[in-house]
């Protein structure tokens, strides 16, 4: 998702808010299954699949495309890549992604740390997004009502 325009109405950017807190929710609802469930019961089995058993000779990063569905966390896909960037069309299709490095036989603990630590950044962001986003909203009101 992207910032939005400065012309928007104090409306269009509660509703940002409103998405932005919706995502970091779902967000946080994977990070708990992440830590309390085991990884192959987890939405994100497929990521320590990928993370934990592709060449790093190869393969450099893996990726997991998260969409977020009636206020949950649906992992889309994972893909991996050699090098480069993220195409921009694969990265808008989704409401976010957590990338990681590829570590041939990465343990499960440390799978946990890792990925924890990048959903916890990811959820932080969109906490950001949407406090700017309310903040914007505010400033716009406060303007009108002068």
């Amino acid at each position: 998702m992207t910032g939005t325009d400065s012309n928007e109405s104090p409306a269009a950017l509660r509703d940002d808010a409103a998405r932005y807190d919706e995502i970091a929710d779902s967000l946080e609802d994977l990070l708990a299954e992440l830590r309390d469930e085991e990884i192959k019961d987890s939405r994100l089995e497929g990521l320590f699949d990928e993370v934990s058993s592709s060449d790093p000779n190869i393969w450099n990063i893996v990726s997991a495309f998260i969409d977020v569905e009636d206020g949950e966390a649906v992992i889309t896909d994972e893909s991996k890549l050699a090098r480069g960037s993220w195409a921009p069309e694969i990265i808008e299709g989704c409401d976010t992604l957590i990338t990681l490095d590829i570590e041939y036989g990465m343990m499960p603990d440390e799978f946990k740390y890792t990925a924890g630590k990048k959903l916890t950044q990811r959820i932080e962001e969109f906490r950001e997004q949407a406090a700017d986003a309310r903040e914007r909203a505010d400033e716009l009101e406060r303007r009108t009502d002068e």
